[in-house]
């Protein structure tokens, strides 16, 4: 398991929504979503300033229901 470096969650190497390559390193996003704010500001969540608090701390996509 890898924390998503957008809102925190953590997810499956294996069953990621999305991956992105930054520096030589993989990424995995719970959410196609996750990727793209990632993708848009990379040092923002890699500095730890994003990991959770875009969220408030609460994972407000809704697209984990049903799983």
């Amino acid at each position: 398991m890898v924390r998503d470096p957008v809102c925190g969650m953590m997810v499956d190497e294996n069953k990621a929504a999305a991956t992105a390559e930054y520096k030589g390193k993989t990424y995995y996003f719970c959410a196609p979503g996750c990727k793209a704010a990632f993708e848009k500001d990379p040092e923002k969540y890699l500095s730890g300033e994003g990991t959770g608090s875009e969220h408030g701390g609460h994972h407000g996509h809704g697209h984990h229901q049903g799983h």
